[in-house]
């Protein structure tokens, strides 16, 4: 048997040579570039502290930074994006192009209330049943478009409510604990 060492594998192949250990140049290399980083980080802290006390940083230098004024547009874009509020600021952008959507016609009788975000429902009331009921017809089609214009499950369903009754009056004759005119004769 020869004395020079081989694999495991007994497939006759030298074993590979193993990486040398770092010389001294190398290692003192990787100590100059951790105490650079270091010195940067503790630089970074120091001029932090620094524009803290100048007031908190709230000058501006001559270039352009995150604390310069913004356009009011892209504030209010920030602010929705930041927010999460990008589905409610659409489908408020459809109640304010409710009578393109939906046609002149219908936005004359029908008119967007709520929209629940959860659940993805935008609840409409309509002036008469007749109307009500015309709605609730086209409500398939009317998903299909508001989620062609806001994204896809933007609006699952269109809840459409009749004309409501006239608002309850509440007056010096009424008795109290009444639940209105039909408890007379309970």
């Amino acid at each position: 048997m020869s004395d020079e060492p081989r694999a495991a594998g007994n497939s006759g192949k030298p074993e590979a040579p193993k990486p040398a250990e770092p010389s001294g140049v190398d290692l003192a290399r990787v100590a100059l570039r951790a105490a650079k980083e270091q010195a940067r980080a503790r630089g970074d802290a120091a001029q932090q502290k620094r524009q803290a006390r100048r007031g908190g940083g709230l000058r501006s230098g001559a270039r352009a930074d995150g604390r310069d004024p913004m356009a009011f547009g892209a504030a209010i874009n920030r602010l929705i994006t930041e927010r999460g509020w990008e589905t409610p600021a659409a489908v408020g952008g459809v109640m304010g192009r409710w009578p393109q959507i939906v046609g002149e016609d219908v936005a004359k009788h029908c008119e967007p209330e709520k929209y629940d975000e959860d659940e993805r429902v935008l609840v409409v009331r309509c002036d008469s049943t007749a109307w009500a009921t015309n709605l609730r017809l086209l409500a398939p089609q009317l998903v299909a478009r508001l989620n062609e214009d806001l994204g896809h499950g933007a609006v699952k369903l269109i809840k459409v409510n009749g004309p409501g009754g006239p608002p309850r009056r509440y007056g010096p004759l009424r008795a109290p604990g009444s639940t209105g005119p039909g408890d007379t004769y309970g």
